[in-house]
């Protein structure tokens, strides 16, 4: 999925009807995640409109939290499927920069609505009296900041990509960049601002509830006629936790191949792994995010 660069997951490798089969199975593959990450989401985002009336802070989150993971399906996952069928994008130069803008998009919806349902659990351990008085319109302030910040810092790719003759009469959607270093710094502040910056949060933010759930457990444990009331919104509230850091970790996996070997191939080229089956999987992992999130939010819901 090279929302970013000029990247692909094609191969050259091999005889042409090795090359087919290989091109066949990797949009089987898309197809397939396409298909589970939308259906996955959806099906949650039913489950969510019948709970509609018992609504919880944790279930608006994941509320958007499957949105953007259906945004990176219809927007990431679907082109991509058909691109590996046509070879090349079909669509007009508008078409184009729109299904670039909307990739990144979903790219900083999923991490940043991650970071903001993150940060609302951190505030409900670790600081509970100004979670309780300042919960409501924080969260919306929140979810809304993430949104905002998806949009904004995206919107280079409206600018960078456009459709571009590659070949004599054969065009795709393609990334200009000013070399040799417009490429370098523009992957890099990709990766930080998707990746880097909201992984270095999130662990602070685990790191901080986990050590006080464990001292209120211990300090708990040292106490006498503990209520089972307290027992169990302590339960609710450590299950909610491993939700959240479930999908830190499903997020983490996914996506950290994909922006390793983005930045590779932006630094060393000539030696990044940018075709061939291996990079074909990492690109493909990447997509496997928006299939796992849903099944997450149900298991712990």
């Amino acid at each position: 999925m090279d929302a970013i660069s000029n990247t692909s997951g094609k191969t050259t490798d091999g005889d042409g009807d090795a090359h087919e089969r290989f091109t066949l199975i990797r949009a089987g593959v898309l197809g397939l995640v396409f298909v589970l990450a939308t259906c996955g989401n959806l099906f949650f985002l039913g489950t969510l409109w019948k709970k509609r009336k018992r609504n919880t802070r944790t279930q608006l989150f994941l509320l958007h939290l499957c949105l953007a993971d259906l945004v990176v399906a219809f927007f990431q996952v679907l082109p991509q499927f058909s691109i590996e069928i046509t070879h090349r994008f079909r669509g007009t130069d508008f078409l184009c920069r729109s299904v670039k803008y909307l990739q990144v998009v979903g790219m900083f919806a999923s991490a940043y609505m991650i970071v903001a349902m993150t940060i609302d659990r951190y505030h409900a351990v670790c600081m509970p009296m100004v979670s309780f008085l300042k919960g409501s319109c924080r969260r919306y302030l929140s979810i809304g900041a993430a949104w905002m910040i998806s949009l904004a810092f995206s919107a280079p790719q409206l600018f960078i990509f456009s459709l571009q003759e590659v070949e004599v009469n054969q065009y795709d959607c393609w990334a200009t960049f000013i070399e040799p270093w417009g490429s370098r710094i523009y992957i890099s502040w990709i990766t930080l601002s998707v990746f880097a910056l909201p992984a270095v949060i999130l662990l602070y933010c685990q790191l901080r509830i986990c050590t006080t759930i464990y001292f209120n457990m211990k300090r708990k444990a040292l106490q006498s006629g503990r209520t089972g009331t307290n027992k169990g919104v302590s339960n609710a509230m450590l299950k909610t936790v491993k939700m959240t850091f479930v999908i830190i970790m499903a997020y983490t996996v996914c996506w950290s191949p994909f922006f390793v070997v983005q930045l590779w191939s932006a630094w060393s080229p000539s030696s990044a792994p940018t075709k061939g089956p291996v990079f074909a999987i990492i690109m493909l992992l990447a997509g496997l995010n928006s299939c796992t999130n849903p099944w997450i939010y149900l298991y712990y819901s």
